[in-house]
């Protein structure tokens, strides 16, 4: 029997200690191969000006950049302390010219109909207020043709990948947080359920151990 969903957060990760140890654990993911770029790129998400929402530390949408030739990203988070961490990241990557970091909510984007060839997300579904909403807003602000990638943790998981992803979190201090993301995600079900009452007409809803993801097109 699937665990009753228990909401975790909707004011995205905030506080520098705590934003800080998020980028330690991102960063770990990304230097060990895990971070969801291959996906992302199999998506078919491969060109153009992408919008990444709940960029984090920013790792997926930087890895993305330096996969991809001519493309920009913009990137939208509801914390502003992970606004500033994605901008100091991509310095870093030396990609500060083909980003541009910004606060906001994905059920309200602030941008025009057909703006965008692409939007992705990974991580970040769980903590959405009003998913139908933001799925409706990421339809609207892609061009004829665009592509959306969603992926996240699946609360169905079984105990031994519960235990598994828990053994590998690094640091150690994070891991009560994942427990609380996975209980706060959502299973392919659900999730199939949830799409078809949106404008995302052409989705596939897909899980494997851990994950769940939403691809298609406009």
């Amino acid at each position: 029997m699937v665990k009753t969903r228990v909401p975790e957060t909707d004011c995205g990760i905030q506080g520098e200690v705590t934003v800080a140890t998020y980028d330690q654990m991102q960063r770990n993911l990304r230097d060990k191969g895990y971070i969801e770029t291959k996906a992302l790129l199999a998506s078919g998400i491969t060109a153009g000006h992408a919008l990444e929402i709940g960029h984090g530390p920013g790792y997926l949408g930087l890895e993305w950049l330096k996969k991809t030739q001519g493309t920009r990203l913009t990137g939208l988070d509801i914390s502003p302390d992970m606004t500033a961490l994605a901008r100091r990241n991509a310095r870093e990557y030396g990609l500060s010219e083909r980003t541009v970091y910004q606060g906001g909510e994905g059920n309200k984007l602030p941008y025009e109909d057909n703006t965008f060839d692409a939007v992705f997300t990974n991580g970040s579904l769980h903590e959405w207020v009003d998913p139908l909403g933001t799925f409706n807003e990421m339809v609207r602000i892609i061009k004829p043709g665009g592509r959306f990638f969603i992926s996240d943790l699946r609360r169905d998981m079984s105990a031994f990948m519960r235990w598994f992803l828990w053994l590998g979190t690094k640091p150690e201090s994070i891991r009560p947080y994942l427990f609380s993301s996975i209980d706060a995600a959502y299973t392919p079900v659900e999730l199939k359920e949830m799409v078809a009452k949106t404008t995302m007409h052409e989705a596939t809803v897909s899980g494997d151990l851990v994950g769940v993801s939403i691809t298609g097109a406009k």
